[in-house]
């Protein structure tokens, strides 16, 4: 089986090192390049190929969700690993939702790492145990389900991006979407997670450790 080939990204170089130092040490794996910003990313996946983006959800110029938003859009081959510091139960579903082919926490071990990988670059999903109590919750209309597990991925995103203080002509800008959309959005996420203002989203946010 050839090499798959891996490219990381996130924005701590210790990190990177030590991602790199534990993938390039098999055989069967390769990591092709690294990089620090969202921008770096979008730039590189125009003229390098690979089979896995190693993702981190906090970058310092954009949302690892704006990131995977783009990849699903105009890199469909790629698979998606996102990786963060956050357990499941804050961005699981909404990342697997934005079309990530696995979520995992930087606290997982390097097997645990190295599966991950391997399953990914084979085209292959997977959701870990709490993962899958969550969306079996949703399911089920169970009440302990996250509020947020309840919106759509783009509502995701963009409730994020409120919950962050921008404001809604700044997000329409960013996404490139009508001031008109984004407000319809806005609605419908208030709506959704029983809300009345943005301070009221900020708020769950931040006790739901939603920020990064």
């Amino acid at each position: 089986m050839p090499q798959a080939s891996v490219i990381i990204a996130d924005d701590h170089q210790l990190v990177r090192t030590g991602l790199k130092q534990v993938i390039a040490s098999q055989p069967d794996l390769r990591v092709v390049a690294e990089c620090r910003t969202g921008k770096e990313v979008l730039a590189l996946l125009q003229t390098e190929a690979c089979n896995v983006l190693l993702l981190d959800l906090s970058l310092p110029d954009m949302s690892g969700l704006d990131v995977l938003k783009h990849v699903r859009s105009h890199h469909d081959g790629i698979a998606v690993l996102v990786l963060s510091g956050y357990p499941e139960k804050q961005f699981g579903l909404n990342v697997l939702r934005g079309g990530a082919h696995r979520f995992i926490s930087k606290g997982v071990d390097d097997a645990e790492l190295l599966r991950a990988v391997r399953m990914v670059a084979r085209g292959s999903r997977y959701v870990g145990p709490e993962l899958a109590e969550l969306l079996l919750a949703g399911l089920d209309g169970a009440a302990d389900q996250p509020r947020h597990g309840a919106l759509s991925e783009r509502e995701f995103q963009i409730f994020v991006k409120l919950a962050e203080g921008k404001t809604v002509t700044e997000i329409a800008g960013k996404l490139f979407l009508s001031v008109k959309t984004v407000s319809t959005y806005r609605s419908r996420i208030l709506e959704k997670m029983g809300m009345k203002t943005n301070a009221d989203i900020t708020y769950y946010a931040i006790k739901n450790s939603l920020l990064q």
